[in-house]
């Protein structure tokens, strides 16, 4: 079973149309990555599936029913923008007061399980506007975990993070994932969503352009022969003679995408007089795979 299955989505906001007849599946037990530029789509579907808006038109059904049903909504946990807390109580005290809104039983306990899942037992006690935007975030998410929602809906939980906030909150999502829950997670740091999602949906101006799982991401990303030379302007042109798709990268590396190999290429610049310093075979990642699609290549 689909842990969400939308439908030819639509949204209005006035004259403007938002969405497009948006089709979204998410597999259950999915971390699924919501990728797109800004003004795409990306937050007017999460929150059409967290129920804070209505669409226009089309269905979204969670598990298998209408996103409306109470029993299904009541299984959702939600971090849309920011956490809701009250920034003089502490971080506890917030908790407390969201696990009472959801009447848990022992919230204690829960609360707990919680803080130890996000890496935060030892924050309990500080209040939350003392509390780092990495600390912040954890306490969204704890606060979205409690009650044990099968599915996690989470809009730039890593944005503005240090790298170590980073590997925690991955830690975090990963852990969630494990426990059994489904967790669709929007972000703008596709290096970071690359090392934990299991499938991705990319969205470009309120229509899905391609879904895919990261098996399938991994076979569709270009190869390309990676070289260091210290004449590079001389050996891109010489290059550029033989093969048809030879680029430079940030790095100032050279890319050859044609089908070829390390030892061809080096032969071949050896007959021409120039002698190469470094050269690997390599594969695009989704940050430059996403690139390459809003940019209509070939990936």
């Amino acid at each position: 079973m689909n842990a969400i299955e939308i439908k030819n989505l639509t949204k209005n906001f006035g004259e403007k149309q938002a969405l497009k007849g948006l089709n979204m599946t998410v597999p259950q037990g999915s971390i699924y990555g919501f990728i797109g530029e800004n003004g795409s789509g990306k937050s007017t579907t999460e929150k059409i599936i967290c129920g804070l808006i209505h669409p226009s038109g089309g269905s979204v059904k969670l598990y298998g029913k209408d996103y409306t049903d109470e029993n299904v909504r009541a299984k959702m946990g939600v971090l849309i923008e920011s956490p809701g807390c009250f920034p003089n109580m502490t971080v506890w005290n917030n908790l407390m007061l969201q696990a009472e809104n959801l009447s848990i039983k022992n919230p204690e306990n829960e609360i707990r399980k919680m803080l130890k899942l996000v890496r935060m037992e030892g924050a309990a006690g500080n209040k939350y506007k003392n509390c780092s935007l990495g600390m912040k975030q954890r306490i969204g998410i704890a606060m979205a975990l409690l009650g044990n929602p099968t599915l996690l809906v989470l809009d730039e939980p890593i944005n503005g993070l240090d790298a170590d906030g980073m590997r925690i909150m991955r830690e975090v999502l990963i852990d969630v994932a494990k426990n059994g829950a489904t967790v669709l997670v929007s972000s703008h740091i596709l290096g970071e969503l690359e090392k934990i999602a299991t499938h991705y949906g990319i969205v470009r101006g309120g229509k899905m352009i391609a879904e895919m799982t990261a098996e399938e991401l991994e076979n569709s990303c270009r190869t390309f022969v990676k070289i260091g030379v210290s004449k590079k302007e001389i050996a891109k042109a010489v290059l550029c003679r033989k093969y048809y798709r030879v680029e430079e990268d940030e790095n100032e590396y050279i890319r050859v995408y044609d089908d070829t190999t390390p030892e061809e290429i080096v032969t071949y610049l050896y007959g021409e007089g120039i002698v190469i310093n470094e050269i690997s075979t390599d594969k695009i990642g989704l940050e430059e795979y996403y690139i390459d699609l809003m940019k209509g290549k070939g990936v």
